[in-house]
Order: structure tokens, then sequence, then C-alpha cells
């Protein structure tokens, strides 16, 4: 399965609950800090849920 590196970009400051536990989800804590995922199904779902605060990108 390929992998996704996410990366948080902007701050979760004055956004929604759900938002903010998706990016505790997926690990993202810090502005910069990046983590390595599989391209799972509930992963980019998660990712497309907060994709104005994350940048994404592919690797093998």
């Amino acid at each position: 399965m390929a992998k996704i590196k996410v990366t948080k970009v902007r701050s979760a400051i004055n956004r929604t609950q759900t938002q903010k536990r998706t990016l505790e989800a997926l690990g993202l804590k810090r502005i910069g800090q990046t983590i390595e995922h599989e391209a799972s199904p509930s992963i980019l779902g998660m990712v497309n849920k907060v994709s104005h605060l994350v940048s994404v990108e592919e690797t093998k």
C-alpha cells in the first residue's frame, strides 16, 4: 500500500473540536510536524476533513 506524508501547516486555533481531534488522531501536534501514514481510506478521509490545515505528499 502507498504511503503519504502529512505535514501540519496551519494552526488549529478557532477550529471546530472535530477538526482538532482529527489532527490529534493523525498524530499532528505542532506546525511543521510531519507524520507518515499508510494511504488507507480512513486516513485519507481524515486528511480530507482537515485539508485546509495540512499539506500531503505521496511517497512510495
